[in-house]
């Protein structure tokens, strides 16, 4: 561990000299792009040096252990005690911070949110779970933008995508993914029967450009009229659009805009933010032996989560976790659950990595 933490002081040091050199100055990508990993790592070396520092500390003390004088002695016994103490604990934090992070969790999520098994409630659960994540992003300040969506006739959606825009949205809700189920007494039951419905979930990374070279000669792009509910331009032009990526058959539409260019530049964000999505499933497939130590990130197939009406009770069945706050939760109240599955997964990722960053406990000899 302590030769990755030196190596992480020296670049730290090397993007100190860079970001005051006049050349770098003048370009400003690359002064944005020194600074922001500057930054990243100011945290590792502000707690390497801390620990460092309670060390000498602690040497310090030990060497007082040998006064003659009582007190003296006392007193440093107490502090090498306390030194010691906060050595281990910023030993723990350092192993936490040296832990890879996910290099997408800083981006925007593309939402994608579709109606199950279970005909129009899973349709109108689909609605109600997309209003949760709607108002979980406006309590955090970020912006959501509609990018697709398809009605059912009892009021609720067969699909709804959207772009949620806001620093880190990726890291709070890439475990959203998976189907989703609901045990309700739907509206048009009139025998007071409890239904199972359930709705697929999926939270994607946003692609910029730069990281996917779509070849535009790969796309085949048409344009229709605009289908659903009357309105000014809706069924009077051609402004859908239908985006095919030929290699890979993935077919992108969308009609939100009454612009063809808007409704075309919608599209091709969401096929980006899909073709990203595929490739980093072909890097998790190859590091099968390590995903099987992951909650789930990205795997749609399975059942992570039961909304029970009747009992007002929520349920994470990856970390076994049951909260009885399922009206707040509907709400946007989603935290205490991802907080969760947050720290359940750095403990996986922390005891991955435990071989790695085997560290001694320091010892003080109490003459």
């Amino acid at each position: 561990m302590f030769d990755k933490l030196n190596g992480v002081e020296k670049r730290y040091g090397e993007l100190e000299r860079l970001l005051s050199d006049p050349d770098v100055l003048k370009d400003q990508d690359a002064y944005q792009k020194y600074a922001r990993e500057h930054s990243e790592l100011g945290e590792i070396v502000d707690a390497f040096r801390e620990y460092r520092r309670a060390d000498r500390e602690i040497d310090e003390s030990v060497e007082l252990l040998r006064d003659v004088d009582p007190d003296i002695k006392e007193l440093a016994r107490d502090e090498a005690d306390r030194l010691t103490e906060k050595k281990e604990v910023l030993e723990a934090r350092l192993k936490k911070l040296l832990t890879p992070k996910d290099p997408n969790d800083a981006k925007n999520v593309l939402l994608e949110v579709r109606a199950g098994t279970g005909g129009d409630e899973a349709g109108l659960f689909a609605g109600d779970l997309f209003r949760m994540y709607a108002r979980y992003a406006e309590n955090k300040r970020w912006k959501v933008e509609l990018m697709d969506h398809h009605e059912t006739g009892a009021g609720g959606f067969k699909e709804v995508i959207a772009m949620i825009q806001g620093r880190g949205a990726y890291s709070r809700l890439k475990f959203e993914s998976g189907t989703h189920r609901v045990q309700r007494v739907p509206t048009t039951e009139t025998q007071g029967r409890i239904h199972t419905s359930a709705v697929t979930v999926a939270v994607l990374p946003e692609a910029e450009e730069v990281e996917l070279n779509i070849d535009p000669g790969e796309l085949k792009i048409d344009v229709y009229r605009s289908t659903g509910p009357g309105g000014q331009s809706v069924n009077t032009t051609d402004s859908a659009v239908r985006i095919t990526h030929l290699p890979s058959g993935m077919v992108v539409t969308c009609q939100d805009e009454k612009s063809q260019w808007k409704n075309k530049a919608k599209a091709m964000k969401v096929l980006r933010a899909r073709l990203l999505d595929r490739m980093i499933q072909e890097q998790n497939d190859q590091r099968s032996e390590e995903r099987k130590s992951q909650i789930g990130t990205g795997d749609r197939s399975g059942r992570i989560r039961t909304y029970n009406f009747p009992q007002g009770r929520v349920t994470d069945h990856r970390i076994g976790l049951t909260l009885y706050k399922l009206d707040s939760i509907l709400q946007g109240d989603i935290d205490p659950v991802i907080d969760e599955l947050i720290t359940f997964h750095q403990a996986q990722a922390l005891q991955h990595n435990a071989n790695t960053f085997e560290v001694q406990p320091a010892a003080v000899d109490h003459p």
